[in-house]
């Protein structure tokens, strides 16, 4: 229920990147950043929009394990989406699961996913 409620509240206010052209594009075009807990893949467009990816390789473990990976994922980008400090550039960012993701605590989690957003330049401090 959690999942479907944050998914339909992502899609409203930005987009999500579903088919796989869209995340080659990123990978093949945009800048890369990798941290302990997260890898973020992005591309600034001329949309006016922010679309968000989520993927999880077999690498990292099993169904059970990519899906947590990736609910994860989703609740660290729609925190930081709804973060009214933080502003983003219209762009394609792709969140990339690794191994530790799913036993990272979500506070230093949420702070690598900060800090590779900055180094993309991709997030901005808004100053009140």
């Amino acid at each position: 229920m959690l999942n479907t409620a944050l998914d339909a509240e992502m899609n409203n206010c930005s987009g999500r990147l579903k088919k796989r052209p869209e995340f080659l594009c990123v990978a093949q075009k945009g800048k890369k950043w990798v941290s302990t807990g997260v890898v973020i893949q992005s591309l600034e467009t001329n949309t006016n929009a922010v679309r968000f990816g989520f993927t999880a390789t077999k690498k990292i473990g099993n169904a059970v394990i990519r899906n947590r990976a990736k609910r994860r994922l989703r609740a660290i980008a729609y925190t930081l989406y709804n973060d009214h400090q933080l502003s983003f550039k219209s762009a394609d960012i792709v969140f990339i699961a690794r191994d530790v993701t799913t036993t990272y605590d979500w506070d230093q989690l949420l702070k690598d996913a900060k800090w590779c957003l900055k180094r993309l330049e991709i997030s901005t401090k808004n100053s009140d």
